[in-house]
């Protein structure tokens, strides 16, 4: 039994001194593990616009689609598919032999009622002078009169037959409108044509040009105010190259919310002057409804995403980090706003937070290099996505 006891006692001993090897070893790792190397920034104070992005399309200032005022055969067509038109040019000639034939009966038929109503002026002038002496009756010069009367009226009709044959030969050279871009061919020499059916080309304007987009009726407040105060601008970039922006002005808000969607309808003009934009194409378009003034600002890639939202780590003065659940009031230019968890002048961790956990030591990098500073302020500025329409 002494022996037994004996052994048990130098195992229970054996086992107490690994555990304690063990933990101290283990805390000798933790306290030799290495920092984790970081990129910081300090947290500033800053003005920061709430933008509002939704995603538009491109609609023509103008367009009109021409067709025939009268029955005819094209005779030729003298545009290009998508040439550029002015105002007044030629597109589409109409055989216009027939309507010629009609101006020349029409001018042929108003020489003969002015020869008629000559005549019948002279005849009621030299009938006055006969009744005057006594030799024709009043009944005569009466009637007389009636027939000049009516070849007054006949002449004036002639005259609105040969202005209507001269108007429907000039409907012969279907004209642009206004100075635009002509669509497809759609006709072609010889083709039938029938009065207001037949869609001889369609023309748009796109200088300027329309963008047309909607946002959710709970912006409306912030629009209105916005397009009180002035001109409302709006940016517009094409999906997929943001590099290029076009400053455009809000000049429209329907008068009705789309009630199977929630949404109100807004148009943009954009000057489009060296006709990059066409009618029909996706744009995105951003608007800024209102300025958050002296908030927090830290650099976007700052910000990250958690299962309960958006968190970042700010360094503490014994060079470990805390995690801090935070809100984006709102990103602009690589700047968020955050409304709440960050004090101005701290210091958050804007790269190498895939290596931290609460209380990890951190070692900041070196500053990158002034040019690359430099490069970086003279770069398109570029407002932060927000999808689904909504102000962040």
């Amino acid at each position: 039994m002494l022996l037994l006891a004996v052994i048990a006692a130098s195992v229970a001993g054996t086992g107490y001194w690994y555990q304690s090897t063990r933990q101290s070893n283990a805390s000798a790792v933790v306290r030799t593990a290495s920092p984790v190397p970081v990129t910081v920034a300090r947290a500033t104070l800053g003005d920061i616009p709430i933008l509002l992005e939704v995603v538009g399309r491109a609609e023509a200032y103008e367009s009109v689609t021409l067709k025939a005022r009268l029955d005819g055969q094209v005779l030729a067509v003298d545009y290009s598919a998508g040439q550029p038109v002015r105002q007044g040019e030629v597109l589409v000639r109409l055989d216009p032999g027939d309507f010629e034939s009609r101006r020349l009966q029409a001018q042929a038929n108003l020489a003969r009622s002015e020869a008629q109503l000559a005549k019948a002026r002279a005849d009621v002038q030299r009938y006055l002078a006969l009744q005057g002496r006594g030799f024709v009756s009043e009944e005569k010069v009466n009637e007389l009169r009636t027939g000049e009367t009516a070849a007054s009226a006949t002449v004036k009709a002639d005259q609105a037959a040969l202005e209507l044959a001269r108007r429907q030969l000039a409907y012969t050279r279907i004209r642009a409108p206004f100075a635009g871009v002509v669509g497809a061919r759609l006709v072609f020499p010889g083709s039938a044509v029938k009065m207001n059916e037949t869609v001889l080309a369609v023309v748009n304007r796109v200088q300027p040009l329309y963008v047309t987009f909607s946002i959710p009726e709970k912006h409306l407040p912030r629009v209105r105010e916005a397009m009180a105060s002035g001109d409302m601008p709006a940016s517009v970039t094409i999906p997929g190259n943001r590099e290029r922006r076009f400053a455009a002005t809000v000049r429209f808000l329907d008068n009705t919310v789309d009630v199977s969607t929630g949404t109100i309808q807004m148009k943009a003009l954009l000057e489009n002057r060296e006709e990059q934009l066409i009618p029909g194409q996706f744009l995105q378009v951003s608007l800024s409804l209102a300025t958050l003034s002296n908030a927090v600002v830290v650099p976007t890639e700052a910000v990250q995403q958690g299962p309960d939202g958006n968190f970042l780590f700010v360094v503490r003065p014994d060079n470990t980090v805390e995690p801090r659940k935070i809100e984006v009031s709102a990103s602009y230019r690589g700047l968020s706003a955050i409304g709440q968890g960050v004090a101005s002048d701290e210091t958050v961790v804007t790269d190498g937070q895939l290596r931290l956990a609460p209380g990890s030591l951190v070692q900041v990098k070196p500053a990158q290099p002034a040019a690359a500073s430099t490069d970086q302020t003279a770069a398109t500025p570029m407002p932060a996505a927000q999808p689904g329409g909504s102000a962040r």
